[in-house]
């Protein structure tokens, strides 16, 4: 998304922004992919994510990973933060949750690849991980590992 009274010119970067009060309200910027024709891989980490049990209320924690291969644009940082951020008083399954970041970035920015893992703490004492993609990476692409241990609980 651009500003309309400035166009080409992202809503964000560089300039103070609210958080959005919910996900559906948050508007994602995209510039330009520096790099066209280049095959790389961005990520994104968001150790300290949080939601809401849309049942009782209460916070949900995670860990999300988020990598992607670019097209033609990359996602600008600080959109992408306070969408996540929006999250904060938001209600949503862990899988909605998850599944529903990284269809929101592919319908929007239509990378050429990505996956999105959702490292969720333990909620009633049972870890909830969630991961989606989009289909296999594609060929020569690095893909390193999320990086996030398994959660191990008192063993």
């Amino acid at each position: 998304m651009t500003d309309p009274e400035i166009p080409g010119t992202p809503l964000h970067l560089g300039r103070p922004s609210k958080l959005p009060a919910s996900p559906e309200e948050a508007a994602l910027d995209y510039v330009a992919n520096p790099r066209p024709g280049a095959l790389y891989l961005v990520r994104f980490a968001a150790p300290e994510f949080t939601s809401l049990c849309p049942v009782t209320g209460q916070p949900d924690f995670a860990h999300l990973v988020i990598d992607y291969a670019p097209n033609d644009t990359i996602v600008e940082s600080k959109s992408l933060k306070l969408f996540l951020g929006s999250f904060r008083n938001h209600g949503g399954f862990h899988e909605d949750v998850t599944v529903g970041i990284g269809q929101r970035l592919v319908d929007e920015m239509k990378p050429r690849w990505l996956r999105i893992g959702g490292y969720w703490y333990p909620r009633g004492g049972i870890p909830i991980d969630v991961f989606w993609q989009t289909g296999p990476a594609p060929e020569g692409l690095w893909l390193p590992d999320q990086g996030v241990a398994p959660y191990r609980g008192r063993g």
